[in-house]
């Protein structure tokens, strides 16, 4: 695990062993508001001791920004925060979730004391503010990569957790490729000094607008050249020779990761187009 310090009472982790994942934390006197947790327990577990064997303070809140399993199932390991989340997280943690972890387990002993936790507090419309210590960070229900996902803002010092919204590439494989493209244009007016991205880097307030515009000639980009496949009545096959490069994404990142990614936004476009969604 890789920890950052992004401003004085505000950190960012970043796992060194999947998909450079993050979380964050906001500290304040009166205790920690974290958000996320990393994938694998032993990474997530040197956070919590981090917050609270060196720096001596509590976790009192956990917001689950969505409900897949590298961003949540660490979650188990502060039994005595309150965790935070949209209602539908919190159904689909009750469900697809509770799965995927079984499967988990049964992959990978490193999961077996793991249990899904619930969130206790959520919100189904608007946005939920969280006041401690003198911060507020605030949970905006931004759908996209998923339906349930949030991006969390913490308002003082104007840095957005984006969680998955903001990745290497856009992925919408498991949302919505309108729902993602209406998220992301809503970042741009937000003034915004750093984005915290779901996995990778933080993004600076100088980078920030050219990130943005690129993600969203990324997603035009794919929908043109799957629209441009199903008019010639091409199998699904074909689109594995749309390159993510050919539509301005470098394969780099994530180890290469994100070519798989950008393989299944095309597929995932590809159903949705063909049965007219």
């Amino acid at each position: 695990m890789v920890r950052e310090r992004i401003a004085d009472d505000i950190y960012v982790f970043t796992s060194r062993r999947y998909a450079q994942v993050t979380a964050g934390a906001i500290l304040t006197k009166e205790g920690v508001i974290l958000i996320d947790t990393l994938f694998y327990p032993e990474e997530t577990s040197a956070i919590k001791e981090f917050l609270e064997e060196r720096l001596s303070l509590k976790v009192r809140y956990v917001i689950n920004t969505h409900y897949h399993a590298d961003h949540t199932v660490g979650t188990y390991l502060f039994p005595k925060a309150q965790t935070v989340s949209h209602a539908m997280c919190r159904d689909l943690l009750d469900s697809v979730g509770r799965e995927g972890l079984e499967q988990m387990k049964s992959q990978s002993p490193e999961f077996e004391a793991a249990q899904v936790r619930l969130p206790d507090l959520i919100f189904e419309q608007g946005h939920l503010n969280i006041h401690l210590g003198g911060k507020t960070v605030r949970l905006l229900p931004c759908p996209g990569h998923s339906p349930d996902l949030v991006c969390v803002l913490v308002v003082n010092d104007r840095i957005l957790f984006a969680s998955d919204t903001i990745m290497p590439v856009p992925t919408i494989f498991d949302g919505s490729y309108d729902d993602l493209v209406s998220t992301i244009h809503s970042l741009l007016d937000m003034g915004l000094e750093l984005i915290v991205r779901g996995h990778g880097e933080v993004i600076l307030r100088g980078e920030i607008h050219e990130l943005i515009n690129n993600d969203l000639a990324y997603l035009d980009t794919i929908k043109t050249a799957v629209r441009g496949v199903l008019s010639l009545g091409e199998p699904m096959a074909t689109l594995e020779n749309i390159t993510i490069e050919s539509c301005g994404k470098s394969r780099i990142p994530l180890n290469g990761f994100v070519t798989d990614l950008h393989q299944a936004n095309l597929r995932k476009l590809y159903l949705d187009m063909k049965n007219g969604n």
